[in-house]
């Protein structure tokens, strides 16, 4: 299993798979083959269907030497057979095509190709939570343990960085107002959110906090801002949220904060190592049921949580997400993901309190819940997995070219 540090990346929405991955891909194109006259890039699949919706072109344009001779072409009704988020790449001179390259976007930046060029070393030994479990049981330690025993110290200079570009997110999502980019016409609404939050007492101020927070960083995230994918950018507002809730409504220091940002990045691991973390793949269950399942284990373990206790946290949180789509209206990360990530950082935090509560002894286990999403996700209908062929994409559509003027969402 690979470093955490792939789980946390730190980029420009609005997509880690529409966005990040295929920038990343094009530079290295790009610097391999600098002599070519011209560039074809062909986008497949998913990256077709959504990819002007969430910036595909212009992030890829962006980073190649010769934008000017650089055609992109769109091939929605084709997909490659490894993955729905596939590209072709060719070096052109003259009439002749001298080199191609196939690569896929799997999700969260990651690239995979046939050569395994972006196959990093595997760091961990173990694979599954059942495994991992096991040793932190057998050696009375924990998920942070582990992560240090194989990552080294260093692991957490580097969490302390994602956790202060989480922060940044925040508070800068809270401070902007205004309207996200794009033919949807949204507006802006974490300031208005943390005002109200700010006001409130009782229950609703919790609620209203963690809502705040999320809309923020999801809000900057649809706006091309800098965000930590968690596991991805579509799915980034929700540990965020709760991280930056348990710190100042709870009051829980940073070391807390980041310790348990390890064990995050322990559960995305295994979910990516094990299933899938990509929308176009498996739906949006990949990605906000992971993130749910992350920032559930995550706080758990900062409010004293138990190894079992934690994996019972994100293996609710997980499970409670299965067969979740994701259909972006107009291939937008706006609707309905922003809205979505505020409610799964809340629903992140009843798993882990609904843990606490508990001894930890639960019939599912969490790999049990990964096998669960990956079949859910094979079966589910190709217009569900972020193509906005269908689902809430199609329904909005429909709704908006009635009533061009209703962007509540």
């Amino acid at each position: 299993m690979k470093t955490i540090r792939e789980i946390y990346n730190i980029g420009y929405g609005p997509s880690s798979s529409h966005t990040m991955g295929p920038s990343r891909a094009a530079g290295f194109f790009a610097e391999k083959y600098p002599e070519a006259e011209k560039y074809r890039i062909s986008l497949y699949g998913s990256l077709a269907l959504t990819g002007k919706g969430h910036g595909t072109d212009i992030a890829i344009l962006k980073v190649m030497n010769r934008p000017e001779n650089t055609e992109i072409i769109w091939k929605p009704d084709v997909t490659l057979p490894r993955h729905p988020n596939g590209m072709l790449f060719e070096a052109v001179s003259g009439e002749k095509v001298y080199a191609t390259w196939e690569v896929y976007s799997v999700g969260g930046g990651a690239l995979w190709d046939e050569l395994g060029t972006f196959n990093g070393g595997d760091v961990y030994p173990s694979t599954t939570m059942a495994e991992i479990m096991k040793w932190c049981l057998d050696e009375g330690c924990t998920f942070v343990d582990y992560v240090e025993k194989y990552e080294g110290s260093e692991i957490f200079a580097y969490l302390e960085e994602v956790w202060d570009q989480m922060q940044q997110t925040v508070e800068k999502g809270l401070e902007t107002e205004g309207v996200l980019p794009g033919a949807l016409k949204l507006a802006r609404k974490a300031s208005s959110y943390n005002i109200k939050a700010m006001q409130s007492s009782g229950s609703s101020r919790p609620m209203g906090m963690l809502f705040a927070a999320a809309l923020a960083v999801s809000e900057e995230n649809a706006g091309g801002g800098r965000v930590v994918t968690a596991p991805t950018c579509g799915a980034s507002g929700v540990l965020p949220a709760l991280m930056y809730f348990l710190k100042h409504d709870q009051k829980m220091p940073d070391y807390r904060i980041i310790r348990g940002l390890a064990t995050a990045g322990l559960i995305g691991n295994i979910v990516k190592s094990n299933g899938s973390i990509s929308g176009a793949e498996v739906g949006c269950q990949g990605e906000l049921g992971t993130a749910c399942a992350m920032a559930a284990g995550a706080a758990t373990q900062i409010w004293g949580g138990t190894p079992r206790q934690i994996e019972y946290a994100a293996e609710m949180g997980f499970e409670h997400n299965l067969g979740l789509t994701c259909d972006p209206v107009m291939g937008y990360v706006q609707i309905p993901c922003i809205e979505r990530n505020a409610f799964v950082a809340q629903k992140a935090r009843e798993a882990a309190l609904y843990a606490l509560y508990s001894d930890g002894r639960h019939m599912v286990t969490f790999d049990d819940v990964v096998k669960t999403m990956m079949e859910t996700g094979r079966d589910m209908q190709a217009k569900y997995r972020e193509t906005s062929l269908g689902g809430l994409a199609h329904v909005c559509l429909r709704e908006l070219s009635h009533n061009p003027r209703k962007n509540e969402n």
